[in-house]
């Protein structure tokens, strides 16, 4: 029987690896470190390194942007190990939710589960959003992407994005892989494009003062401020070492997406060797990228002159009479929104194949079929996201992607010692060095930057969870297979059924 009772008990590591081969239900095996690796770059450069980086130059941290970025990046590393651990450990579609029910129990396997589907269809919705802005920008005033119907707007540039990102999906992973890979070398073209100039106005004395004197910074009441600002009573601060570690919040966000490297283990022909190469590769490239971005951008142009919420890398090179940069930019950020949109896509198709799977959402929604992909799920999370995007206005709700990429992260991180003391015998291809120190240090980094998030955020969070639980105990609680079926304990070795 499945260990513990109730909302407490486990999915062993066999079971869920032994599901994988289950005919109706399996996906196919097609990809390699390096398809990994590109899904990565994919999803963390987006458009943020066009406007992220500058704004958070020109508002908190100065030159020491650059700084802020590589401390975001040991942070976001630290997460990593825990990831990769897992994922070489648990070579399952569902990354956080799969790791959560072989280690907490159900009841917290559903909760991430449902944290992650709010994750990645708000973040499908919104990229999409942004994505069709862009889209308006490069067709300039022939054609807009929002058409308007009396008082109702209607996103069509959003919905063409999904449709065809949804289509790619269904058709096979592989081919979104290569896909993928064509947009990634557009817009790293673009960013090598934009270094390449940008160095040849690059003036050292720009750099300093390399960490600005601190500045007061008045921070927003009620819901609208931080957490820990409501809890302490305390002011912000811009600039000076405060705000280089609020720069270092800020900048953490731009890595968001990488976990969804682990959601795509079960389509990896040699998970426990390919999945911690394809995080780790992607981790790497993308804080190369962006380091080197805001070393450069504020190496082009004072910081003073960068401060605005409507500062970009476009911004410095105007300010240089390079007004090309804007086109050129935008294409960048058009390749690159389209790259994210598709693997947040696949992420949440992937968390909600697993739970399907598991029983606690339909079963049937978990079938493949010849194509090997879960084409049912494909085409409801494309419907409801494109219908998200072409008609919701999302505003301060995009917090929420944050506020729950940072809860798995945590999860994950605390997963790693508790599957250690558990299950010691189990094959790890990717081992976390320093336990408990490292999972510790990451959990806290986490819970930190969530503390950062707007009250707001937090209380919408904490709806979206309760609305959670109670789905759990009316459906998912008594349709769990694991409720309805002995666990099969047949399988006596790991290495066996995982190759």
């Amino acid at each position: 029987m499945p260990a513990g009772g109730g909302w407490f008990r486990t999915k062993s590591i066999e079971q869920s690896i032994q599901d994988t081969d289950e005919p109706d239900s399996k996906l196919r095996k097609d990809l390699t470190a390096r398809d990994l690796t590109v899904f990565g770059v994919a999803v963390v450069i987006g458009a943020g390194i066009f406007t992220l980086t500058a704004q958070t130059a020109g508002t908190m941290a100065g030159p020491s942007v650059s700084l802020a970025f590589i401390l975001a990046a040991i942070t976001c590393g630290l997460t990593a190990l825990c990831y990769a651990e897992f994922a070489s450990t648990v070579p399952v579609a569902g990354s956080a939710y799969t790791f959560s029910y072989a280690t907490f129990g159900e009841l917290v396997a559903w909760i991430i589960g449902w944290d992650l589907i709010l994750e990645f269809a708000l973040a499908v919705s919104v990229v999409a959003k942004g994505w069709s802005q862009y889209l308006g920008e490069i067709l300039g005033g022939s054609m807009s992407p929002v058409a308007h119907f009396g008082s109702v707007k209607f996103d069509w540039g959003a919905v063409v994005i999904i449709a065809i990102v949804g289509f790619l999906l269904a058709t096979g992973t592989k081919l979104s892989s290569r896909v993928s890979a064509v947009a990634v070398a557009i817009k790293l073209a673009v960013i090598v494009l934009i270094l390449v100039v940008g160095a040849g106005y690059f003036k050292a004395s720009n750099l300093t003062p390399f960490i600005p004197p601190a500045q007061p910074s008045a921070r927003a009441d009620g819901v609208h401020q931080s957490m820990l600002g409501w809890l302490t009573g305390t002011g912000g601060s811009s600039f000076g070492w405060l705000g280089l570690l609020t720069a270092a919040s800020i900048a953490f966000f731009a890595f968001i997406g990488f976990d969804v490297v682990a959601t795509a283990a079960e389509e990896t022909r040699n998970p426990q060797r390919d999945v911690p190469r394809g995080i780790f590769g992607a981790l790497a490239i993308v804080t190369v990228c962006y380091v080197a971005v805001s070393f450069v951008l504020t190496g082009m142009v004072p910081y003073t002159q960068l401060q605005g919420d409507n500062a970009t890398l476009a911004t410095a090179f105007a300010l240089h009479g390079d007004t090309w940069a804007k086109n050129i930019i935008s294409i960048g950020a058009l390749a690159g929104l389209s790259t994210v949109v598709m693997v947040m896509f696949l992420g949440q198709t992937r968390v909600l194949f697993a739970m399907s799977r598991d029983g606690l959402l339909p079963r049937r929604l978990a079938y493949t079929g010849r194509q090997g992909t879960p084409v049912r799920l494909t085409v409801i999370v494309g419907t409801v996201c494109a219908l998200l995007a072409a008609f919701v206005d999302f505003g301060t709700l995009a917090g929420m992607v944050n506020i729950g990429t940072l809860f798995a992260f945590i999860l994950v991180a605390i997963g790693v010692p508790v599957l250690r003391r558990t299950r010691p015998d189990l094959k790890r291809g990717f081992r976390v060095p320093f336990v408990p120190v490292i999972p510790v240090l990451a959990a806290l980094s986490c819970l930190w930057l969530m503390f950062n998030l707007e009250l707001e955020t937090w209380l919408r969070f904490a709806i979206w969870m309760a609305i959670g639980v109670v789905l759990y105990f009316a459906y998912g609680r008594s349709h769990s297979m694991l409720a309805r079926r002995p666990e099969r304990r047949d399988v006596t070795d790991l290495a066996e059924v995982s190759v």
